[in-house]
């Protein structure tokens, strides 16, 4: 029986998305906006890379095709010359949000038609019946920070003040999210994670989609760094998806990285956890060796969004797909006779937008396995026809939404 392996490089959208301007993004497009960038040197780096954007594995794959088609024209340097080696195509989102639980539940099949709570850019941001709720069920004095920003920009700020007073920091985004950010030692992992714990039974009522652990470690502003131990606290998704309905019939599902916090813990058998993507290719390549017939290995590489898309660095995001490109072949010679592998995304994070936030983008959606014979897919009117895609493969019954292209 065949295995599938999802892969979603975290915000890397290829652009097009008609409805982009009832999100303020129109014209973006992540991928093609870092290659014109890299086409003219703005994507350089020195000590990290230079010239232009160079993955020649995925644009095999069809990842050129895919842009191409999304916007209409090319992006720079992706250049395949002739018939794409993969099935590929791009996938429009149908759920109300450009966030990561959106995203996520929507390729395991489950749109998200509702729309999510979300803070006012307004300083403080958070109600203070929710704050008075936390200091009185958590037993903290009180919160730094109470506002919008960048996970990084506020440690810098006020990690120190935090350091010395033992208060959390408290922050969002632009996304359905409440982040805490705590040393990992002087306040502690576990006390960190009550708290959080504590922050999403009462964030409910708020219909908040995550609370996410942020720990830290370091002496001072200029050490201070997020250590791998982020823990993400999700509600459920809607419905039952793909992930439920594999372990429903007995199939194991290995999780990859944030996966099984994105999925509040539900329809993930196994979970592999790893800092960075290198380490996160890594265990999704020992989660292939773990894997038996008809599972699935869903796997996120986080770092495209978290330390290159939402910092709107653009040297740092093409190197990561440059790198992840160069190890590609490393996972495709780990496939078996039958096994599907999927490439594709979340949601986009333009690092040349305006902001920090997310962008309403098509994503790509690139397949290959030993065997499989290249073609087009066209424009998938959804992501859970990705999902649908995976369950035909592993032959399970199909969900209400969106249809396989196998």
């Amino acid at each position: 029986m065949p295995r599938a392996i999802l892969c979603v490089l975290d915000s890397f959208g290829i652009g097009g998305a008609a409805d982009a301007e009832k999100f303020g993004d129109a014209g973006s497009d992540t991928l093609g906006h870092i290659a014109e960038r890299c086409a003219i040197g703005e994507g350089d780096r020195d000590g990290l890379r230079s010239g232009p954007l160079h993955v020649p594995n995925m644009d095999r794959l069809g990842l050129g095709a895919a842009s191409l088609a999304s916007n209409g024209k090319a992006a720079p340097g992706l250049d395949f010359a002739g018939e794409p080696e993969g099935l590929w195509g791009y996938a429009e989102e149908v759920s109300n949000g450009k966030d990561t639980p959106s995203g996520h539940w929507e390729i395991a099949g489950v749109p998200v038609r509702f729309d999510w709570g979300y803070f006012p850019e307004t300083v403080p941001t958070f109600p203070d019946e929710l704050i008075e709720g936390v200091k009185a069920r958590s037993g903290i004095a009180g919160v730094l920070g109470n506002k919008h920003a960048s996970g990084t920009v506020i440690i810098e700020e006020l990690g120190e003040e935090h350091v010395r007073t033992g208060l959390p920091i408290f922050y969002t985004s632009a996304d359905s999210v409440i982040q805490i950010a705590a040393h990992e030692e002087r306040f502690g992992l576990e006390a960190l994670y009550r708290l959080c714990e504590v922050t999403r039974e009462l964030a409910d009522p708020y219909n908040i989609g995550r609370v996410i652990a942020r720990p830290f470690t370091g002496e001072s502003r200029d050490t201070f760094e997020r250590t791998p131990n982020r823990r993400d606290y999700s509600v459920l998704p809607p419905e039952r998806t793909v992930l439920d309905r594999l372990t429903d019939a007995g199939r194991t599902v290995i999780g990859v990285g944030k996966i099984s916090d994105i999925f509040a813990h539900q329809g993930v058998s196994k979970v592999l956890k790893g800092a960075g993507n290198d380490q996160l290719f890594d265990k999704t390549l020992e989660a292939m060796d773990l894997a038996g017939d008809g599972d699935l290995v869903f796997a996120n590489f986080i770092d495209f969004d978290s330390l290159y898309g939402h910092r709107r660095d653009v040297p740092g995001y093409a190197a990561a797909l440059e790198h992840f490109d160069t190890r590609l072949p490393e996972l495709i010679a780990h496939l078996k006779e039958g096994d599907l592998l999927v490439l594709t995304a979340d949601h986009g994070c333009d690092p040349t937008w305006r902001g920090t936030d997310h962008t309403r983008e098509h994503v790509p959606v690139l397949c290959t396995g030993p065997g499989l014979q290249g073609r087009g897919i066209g424009a998938r009117k959804t992501y859970a026809d990705i999902g649908e895609t995976i369950a035909r493969h592993l032959g399970i019954p199909a969900g209400p939404h969106g249809t396989s292209f196998l």
